[in-house]
């Protein structure tokens, strides 16, 4: 699909991009965003160091001003993007994908991010006519490159963290572990959670060693499930690569779909503010979405990606919002995300819970038991869309519809459940997701709508 995505730049490095490529970004970014003023963040990955100084050089050369935070997570990036006078940032990450991926993303100065619709398609354009077909490459930059900081910004990073801790209460009582998948998580959880839990990948290493810095990937989440099951831990807390989502296991190490949370995120503000806006995305279980109206939220259902959460949060003036993918947004966060405030809010509701008799595991089984859920289901395609129409015919046979939504893909309202279809905008896959009122129907559901998006297989 490319370097240039919906949300961001991610891809192979040497087979998508090149530091050329970033070079090249660097050089259109202050032109297309009439920034002056940069703040660049890096994760530890293997090339974001040289693609760090290749960006500095391209936006050097086009006159812009650099202020380095360095090794840092994504979310503290928006942190100091909406803190400070900077007119622009960019996080050097591919987030969760794996070791030989690496991209960009970038935020305007209001930590907005700035997506294919509002910028990045003028920047691929801009690096198509800086590295047009058959250019070998760059000459050598003629600008001086400043250092790379080598650790993260000390004084910042205390700074973001005791932010995150005044909003903490104390969770000494809960057993848990946490695990940083070797990623960005592990600059700042000792100081946020403290000495009591179970630590798991907590060095930086973006050989990502011990396993995928994908936490909805079942293999991302099978060291946590086992150490909870091993030592009879309440709960597991597992960051991605970045940092900028966060999942939980249970006490008996079972994954904890992440729309669920978004009730547990959202609770104790919604006390405050009755009526506050919550938004989630079209994949979100209608057992989350009961639970937010119950507890006195107005819900809001918008595209899958933080590209569009975040505006949203903002046109809203929402409270807060989750994601299937892990993504928590909150307005006390300039609207963007951050996992590692979402632990806390989790941690903070589980240890209340806990306190009066009920076990993480139990105080989340009224939502996660109330409906029969597939998750998310990917299917490569021959064609796109001649697979989602196909899938749509058949969703649509499997019962009588009560409403349907078309603001991104498909979703599908029956009085026994729902149906989402829709193409992923990161990736080559058709993703679809089914719920039901019964396991017996789901099984039938998943069945029908499976063969179908099997048929269009390349």
């Amino acid at each position: 699909m490319g370097f240039f995505k919906a949300y961001d730049m991610r891809g192979t490095f040497g087979v998508d991009f090149t530091f050329d490529t970033v070079r090249a970004v660097g050089m259109a970014l202050p032109g297309i965003l009439g920034a002056k003023k940069f703040l660049i963040g890096r994760d530890m990955r293997l090339t974001s160091r040289r693609m760090r100084d290749a960006l500095v050089a391209g936006l050097i050369s086009a006159g812009a001003e650099i202020d380095d935070l360095g090794l840092a997570s994504t979310p503290m990036v928006y942190f100091f993007t909406e803190k400070t006078d900077c007119d622009a940032s960019v996080q050097i990450t591919a987030s969760h994908n794996p070791a030989c991926d690496n991209g960009m993303k970038v935020s305007f100065g209001n930590a907005l991010p700035v997506g294919y619709s509002n910028g990045l398609d003028r920047v691929e354009k801009a690096v198509a006519e800086i590295l047009p077909p058959g250019v070998r490459g760059l000459p050598p930059p003629s600008v001086e490159i400043p250092p790379a900081k080598n650790a993260p910004d000390a004084k910042r990073l205390a700074e973001y963290t005791a932010w995150l801790k005044e909003r903490a209460t104390d969770f000494s009582g809960l057993r848990f572990a946490v695990d940083c998948s070797n990623g960005m998580a592990s600059i700042f959880a000792h100081a946020l959670f403290g000495e009591g839990p179970l630590y798991l990948n907590d060095t930086l290493d973006g050989t990502f060693p011990a396993h995928s810095p994908n936490p909805l990937s079942d293999e991302g989440r099978e060291q946590i499930s086992r150490a909870v099951r091993e030592q009879k831990l309440d709960l597991g807390i597992v960051f991605d690569g970045d940092a900028d989502r966060v999942m939980f296991v249970d006490g008996d190490g079972k994954f904890v779909q992440p729309d669920y949370l978004i009730p547990v995120v959202a609770r104790r503000g919604l006390a405050e503010e009755p009526g506050a806006a919550v938004i989630h995305d079209v994949r979100t279980s209608r057992a989350a979405i009961e639970t937010l109206r119950g507890n006195g939220a107005r819900t809001v259902m918008g595209k899958v990606g933080h590209a569009f959460a975040k505006p949203l949060m903002r046109a809203e003036n929402a409270l807060c919002g989750g994601e299937l993918a892990g993504h928590y947004y909150f307005r006390e966060f300039a609207g963007c995300d951050s996992g590692a405030l979402a632990a806390v809010k989790i941690l903070d509701e589980a240890a209340e819970s806990a306190a009066n008799g009920v076990s993480f595991t139990g105080m989340m089984r009224p939502i996660v038991s109330k409906y029969a859920n597939s998750g998310e289901m990917n299917f490569k395609v021959a064609y796109m869309g001649k697979a989602v129409n196909d899938v749509l015919k058949t969703a649509r046979s499997l019962s009588r519809m009560t409403a349907e939504s078309d603001i991104d893909g498909y979703r599908l309202e029956f009085e026994e459940g729902w149906v989402s279809i829709r193409k992923s905008n990161t990736e080559p896959y058709l993703r679809l997701i089914a719920e039901t009122d019964t396991p017996e129907r789901l099984a039938r559901w998943k069945a029908a709508l499976c063969e179908t998006a099997e048929r269009n297989h390349p």
